[in-house]
């Protein structure tokens, strides 16, 4: 069975978040959704500066099997994006939920939190797809 943090929030097409105490939200692919993709070479982050909406594709993630779109969980200005994975996109493998994040954002609407899938949610998602 994947990984599935407690402390975080989920999307059906695999992707989390972490709500920061300052309010900001990172984003990342969950760690069934690296299994599936398997080696990633390249990931694509949306541009710093610019709105993702919630629900809607904001970057992408190469492996040597596929590409798969990824989505932002939550609306808000792009605030910072992990610049590492530029030259070692293999931290989304080694480790999803920490080194591998993919960008933060500025939340524009706390309330679209609540919309999200808690981790047993997610597990079951998981488990229905598996």
């Amino acid at each position: 069975m994947s990984d599935i943090p407690a402390d975080l929030k989920y999307i059906e097409t695999h992707q989390w978040v972490r709500i920061s105490d300052d309010g900001t939200a990172t984003v990342g692919i969950t760690d069934f959704a690296q299994e599936q993709l398997g080696d990633v070479v390249y990931i694509g982050v949306p541009d710093l500066g610019i709105t993702v909406n919630g629900g809607e594709e904001a970057g992408v993630a190469e492996s040597v099997k596929s590409a798969s779109d990824v989505f932002s969980p939550v609306t808000g200005e792009v605030i910072a994006v992990n610049e590492a994975l530029e030259d070692e996109p293999e931290k989304v493998n080694d480790d999803p939920y920490g080194d591998g994040w993919l960008f933060r954002v500025k939340l524009t609407d706390q309330g679209e939190l609540e919309g999200l899938m808690d981790a047993a949610a997610y597990a079951e998602h998981v488990a229905a797809e598996g």
